[in-house]
């Protein structure tokens, strides 16, 4: 079973292909369904290999399968083939799995959408570059794939790209990851002077050299790689384009920007370890400050948005820096933990909220909601088990993966530890307040813009006028409807059954997910177990040893819940209990602003930025060019004055034989004398 592996890319592929060349003729719905059965086929044949790969002995679970020799040339000798062992496999297993629930819940999401199978084509292209990043088995092919799901990701970002809003954050975040690339690609340099290969396995590959590094060449290696997962991931500094990348369509939001291709990062810091362990101590220690940095700085911006998917875009932020500050603190199974776990619950709650605004009539305000649990049960009952996974309530999935994260934290650093415990309450609190605004108390929706200031809804309704006459008919099935019920009122509805089922199958996998890796014991430790081969065979355990004893563990983590349980009650007594009385104590305008961080980067880019490039410009324009054009036009006007000698007449040459010999027999007969 494990020769299908080729297979697993393929399908979406295919999907991809075909919908290039029909898609237009297949139409909706026909489109999308071919497009979610070439996902679920894919989920179908990891299945397979990942049952393969069971029946191994530990040992053995690592298989190769070449299709090629891609590139040979030289020393340089890279094959196209894929790498099939515990981390590819879990990766490739949450990536078509939730991959295909999404694409069956945008059949629903995307009806009546003019480019219905277009949005299905890059959905299928991005799954396929999605898979080719985890289970190549080169530095080349993950970065083939790194690069096609960022051009993915800015297909999809700007897909309704008539607003200019939207096109913009498509190129914020193209730009943005070309800064992470820089790094990758550099890194994969510096290897293949290094190593001599691209490879990862086998004996001469890079995983099976890297302790004959130099620690300053892993290091290096290392940090150039972490730079790559910043741009993907959305770590300081580069977190900015992820929050912008919701004005995609919201199923864009789910697969790319909470399961998928933001846990790039997680997966290749985690393949490239024993880089890390060779490296200097310095390296890992950044990692897990930028992680928890990353991870407070998010949440405290979270708790001051009001757009529904905003909320969600900085709580996805927050949660990779935490699976960050794993990966610093040497626990490589607690980021693959959470990066699972939160692949469940996040894109839960972002389909989640996207059943909200589909149900809304395209509002995604939320102080615009309330009371929606009686209008939208089954959203309103998925989206609380995916805020209660992620605020940290036993027994759902994000309380165990987050507090082994906390745990290997305080083992490394108690003020890495402090910094994650404050993080992981703001959590809790944020979370609570959008679901409280959202599905709890009043209903906000009958009179638009009640419970906004007069001029900041007198603003939103004319921007809102503005769109719709700006976006005309390709956008009109989504903003002419939310124009409308701004008008009239909005009447709540649920989703159809292809967005609902969706979110009945992830709240199941964010109530379960968590038996993934039970700490009581060790034969509860499934995922440690099965990642055993991936870590040791690298000179890495799998066990993290902590210097506190068990049962400050566990007091640790029912603190930690409990701590959580007194946050919801906080925001529970502010925006249910007091109505919003103190909100304004908490809903900091710093915080609202994202601390001004992306306003200073835009400040210095279309001030000090432009104006420093343009001098480069000029510089180059008149200096790099000027002389580059002042040596050919000196060589012209030299050549210009040197042809003038060249007369074309055989009595001035004999001329100048006759003056020549003249001068020679003159210096020959003073030289004589």
């Amino acid at each position: 079973m494990l020769d299908l592996v080729w297979l697993i890319p393929t399908l979406p592929l295919a999907g991809f292909l075909v919908l290039v060349l029909g898609g237009r003729v297949l139409g909706e719905p026909r489109a999308g369904w071919l497009a979610t059965l070439c996902c679920g086929g894919s989920f179908l044949i990891t299945a397979l290999v990942f049952f393969g790969l069971v029946d191994r002995g530990a040992a053995d679970r690592h298989f190769e399968q070449t299709l090629w020799t891609w590139l040979p040339s030289g020393s340089l000798h890279v094959e196209f083939g894929f790498l099939v062992d515990p981390l590819s496999i879990t990766m490739a297993l949450f990536i078509t799995g939730i991959g295909t629930l999404i694409h069956l819940y945008s059949i629903g999401y995307m009806h009546g959408d003019p480019k219905f199978s277009k949005f299905f084509l890059y959905l299928n292209l991005f799954a396929a570059s999605m898979l080719l990043l985890v289970l190549g088995n080169n530095m080349l092919l993950t970065f083939l794939g790194w690069e096609g799901v960022g051009a993915c990701s800015y297909f999809l970002i700007s897909f309704w790209f008539s607003k200019e809003a939207n096109a913009s954050a498509g190129k914020k975040a193209f730009v943005t990851n070309r800064i992470g690339d820089w790094g990758f690609m550099i890194a994969m340099f510096l290897t293949f002077q290094a190593t001599g290969t691209l490879q990862y396995g086998g004996e001469h590959g890079i995983l099976e050299q890297a302790h004959t590094l130099a620690p300053v060449t892993a290091t290096a290696i290392a940090a150039l790689l972490f730079v790559g997962a910043c741009g993907k991931s959305a770590q300081l500094p580069l977190y900015v384009w992820l929050p912008d990348a919701m004005a995609g369509p919201t199923p864009v939001s789910a697969l790319i920007h909470a399961a998928t291709m933001v846990t790039s990062g997680i997966y290749l810091m985690t393949r490239v370890n024993p880089l890390l362990a060779q490296g200097y101590d310095w390296l890992p220690n950044t990692i897990a400050w930028v992680g928890v940095a990353t991870a407070f700085l998010a949440a405290t911006i979270a708790v001051a948005q009001n757009d529904i998917k905003k909320i969600l875009a900085y709580s996805t932020v927050s949660q990779l820096g935490y699976m960050f500050l794993a990966i610093g603190s040497g626990a490589y199974v607690a980021a693959v933990f959470h990066m699972v776990t939160h692949a469940f619950f996040k894109a839960l709650l972002f389909l989640g909220s996207g059943s909200v605004i589909h149900g809304m009539h395209e509002e995604q305000d939320i102080r615009r909601m309330g009371g929606l649990r009686k209008y939208m049960p089954i959203t309103a009952v998925t989206f609380i088990i995916g805020w209660l996974a992620i605020a940290g309530i036993p027994p759902f999935a994000g309380f165990w993966s987050k507090d082994d994260i906390l745990l290997a934290a305080l083992n490394k650093n108690p003020a890495l530890w402090a910094f994650g415990f404050v993080t992981a309450l703001l959590t809790a609190f944020y979370m609570s307040r959008q679901v409280f605004l959202v599905f709890f108390g009043e209903e906000r929706f009958r009179d638009a813009g009640a419970d906004l200031p007069a001029d900041e809804a007198h603003a939103q309704a004319h921007d809102e006028a503005q769109a719709e006459a700006h976006d005309g008919a390709q956008d009109g099935a989504h903003d002419g409807a939310g124009a409308l019920a701004h008008a009239h009122g909005v009447e709540p509805h649920e989703s159809g059954w292809h967005m609902t089922v969706p979110l009945v199958v992830l709240a199941a996998l964010a109530v379960l997910g968590g038996g993934l890796n039970l700490p009581f014991t060790d034969s509860s430790k499934l995922l440690e177990r099965w990642l055993e081969p991936v870590l040791e065979s690298a000179g890495r355990s799998t066990e993290t040893h902590f210097s506190v004893d068990g049962s400050v563990q566990t007091g640790l983590a029912i603190g930690t819940a409990l701590l959580c349980a007194l946050a919801i009650s906080l925001a529970w007594t502010i925006y249910l209990r007091r109505k919003g009385a103190d909100a304004e104590k908490i809903e900091l305008d710093l915080f609202a602003h994202a601390w001004h961080y992306d306003e200073g980067i835009t400040a210095f880019a279309g001030g000090p930025g432009r104006a420093g490039f343009e001098g480069v410009a000029a510089l180059d324009r008149n200096v790099v060019d000027g002389a580059v054009n002042g040596v050919g036009s000196l060589v012209r006007w030299t050549s210009s004055k040197l042809r003038l000698a060249q007369t074309g007449y055989v009595r001035s040459y004999a001329l100048g034989i006759v003056v020549g010999a003249i001068v020679l027999l003159g210096l020959f007969l003073g030289k004589a004398a």
